[in-house]
């Protein structure tokens, strides 16, 4: 008789299982990196790393997680993305705004996200949570037909509570109110608050809820995006989230982050994000000129706001990012919570310091999550080998998420310098060309320097043995994030 001990159900399993899921890995023509990550944690912890698959390795960009099919409106952006890439080709546009060389940046993103190319904008930096706050709470309060909020965390305390009164007061005086929260980052939020949002006429929804039997298809995929769209005409995107500690810290460290407060035509750049995702969640139709005011075409700074996620074709952020890296030649800075870049960034990282580039990136010494933390190190020693400079932010934790190159081209956003932005999460990015907002954002940089310690390759390389192994451990499960 047949002795079903635990190496035969274990062996079975593996069989029935690990196998096949090895074989589908295989089968969808990741990277190579990806999926020798995949294959080797079946391989190597068969039980756990089906079930690990099966809550975060499934891909479905090229399956596409929702269709846009029915939404109108889609036609006509697309239409005016093909007329904006024929006035640049015929230099109609870029000449006036003098961006002969950044053409073809701008051309990527019509492309590959129909990231429209406006003009008539005024932006402002915002330095931290407390600065965000007030001025997004200033331009709710002076809203007059709608306010679309979409945020991966929206947490119960100070902030959340003041929010929520006055979208609650505004939404009284006739104002169209909706939120879209991420279910994952915004778990916190009790059904109580919930309820009394949707009571008092607001229109709320959960980003791809995150319940039994849907779990495993959709708890990887995450709507990271923190936007605001008041009127149409005003908006804000970064890294400041619904949540008192972006005031008050976290773990009694200070909390550095930076957002974008928006005034004029790239709102609507916004505004699309929003509309096709509420489509996305409740079949309402918003492309209409209540919602998206004619856009200007007038003297100011020069934006487009690109999105990516896995509802797109293209890595758009990643393939934007690619293109700036690749051709700066000056200066590149860049500030960023997570530091796991995907193998053609880390190699166009190295190849731009190598060309004489002053490649700079800012990243936390104390950071919010251990494995994240590990996994940023583990990169530090290759790059500090090509040049680039690395430096340890002190004043706490720092959140930022914005890159700057020759003065010339900036990015301020959602998107984190990881496989996960990059790749998984649903995300959104300001594109700015324009000398005088890089001034700006250079001096934010150089401040966030000064509160920061250069690491030296040799003092580096002298770090105890067993956080080179924790690094190398994190190193390898890194692409699988």
């Amino acid at each position: 008789m047949f002795d079903w001990n635990f190496s035969t159900w274990f062996y079975l399993f593996f069989l029935l299982y690990a196998i096949p899921a090895a074989i589908m890995i295989i089968w969808e023509k990741r990277s190579p990196y990806k999926t020798a990550a995949w294959v080797l944690t079946l391989i190597l912890i068969p039980i756990l790393g089906v079930i690990f698959y099966l809550f975060f390795g499934q891909e479905y960009r090229k399956r596409k997680l929702f269709s846009r099919r029915g939404l109108k409106g889609m036609k006509n952006l697309r239409r005016l993305a093909l007329e904006q890439i024929k006035k640049i080709e015929s230099k109609e546009q870029i000449t006036v705004a003098n961006l002969e060389n950044e053409a073809h940046i701008i051309r990527l993103l019509l492309n590959n996200s129909n990231a429209l190319f406006t003009t008539g904008n005024e932006l402002t930096i915002l330095s931290d949570g407390k600065e965000t706050f007030e001025a997004m709470f200033k331009v709710i309060a002076q809203a007059h037909h709608h306010i679309h909020l979409e945020y991966y965390i929206f947490e119960e305390g100070e902030i959340g509570t003041r929010l929520k009164n006055l979208l609650i007061k505004k939404c009284s005086e006739g104002v169209e109110v909706r939120i879209i929260v991420d279910d994952v980052g915004s778990w916190g939020l009790r059904k109580k608050t919930i309820n009394e949002l949707k009571t008092n006429g607001i229109q709320f929804f959960s980003f791809m809820e995150v319940r039994f039997p849907r779990l495993t298809s959709r708890v990887n995929y995450r709507n990271h995006r923190k936007i605001l769209i008041v009127d149409g005409r005003q908006g804000f995107i970064g890294g400041v989230n619904i949540a008192d500690r972006y005031i008050n810290g976290l773990k009694g460290r200070h909390w550095r982050d930076t957002h974008l407060h928006i005034k004029g035509d790239a709102a609507s750049g916004l505004q699309i994000i929003f509309t096709v995702d509420w489509y996305f969640l409740s079949q309402q139709n918003l492309f209409d000129i209540k919602h998206f005011p004619p856009l200007t075409e007038g003297s100011g700074t020069p934006v487009q706001i690109a999105a990516s996620g896995p509802d797109y074709d293209w890595e758009s952020i990643a393939q934007a990012y690619l293109a700036i890296i690749s051709n700066a030649r000056e200066k590149l800075f860049i500030v960023t919570p997570y530091l796991m870049p995907p193998p053609p960034l880390l190699l166009a990282l190295k190849t731009a310091a190598l060309s004489g580039v002053d490649v700079r990136i800012i990243i936390p010494e104390k950071s919010d999550a251990v494995l994240s933390k590990w996994c940023s190190f583990s990169y530090v020693e290759e790059l500090l080998e090509a040049g680039i400079r690395i430096f340890f932010f002190q004043n706490g934790f720092i959140h930022s998420k914005y890159l700057l190159a020759d003065n010339i081209i900036a990015s301020v956003g959602t998107s984190n310098f990881d496989f996960r932005s990059f790749e998984t999460n649903f995300e959104a990015n300001a594109f700015i060309y324009q000398r005088e907002f890089s001034e700006k954002l250079e001096k934010r940089f150089m401040e966030d320097q000064r509160q920061s310690r250069e690491i030296v390759f040799r003092e580096w390389q002298k770090r105890p043995w067993l956080k080179k192994l924790e690094e190398s451990l994190a190193h390898i499960i890194s692409p699988m994030f």
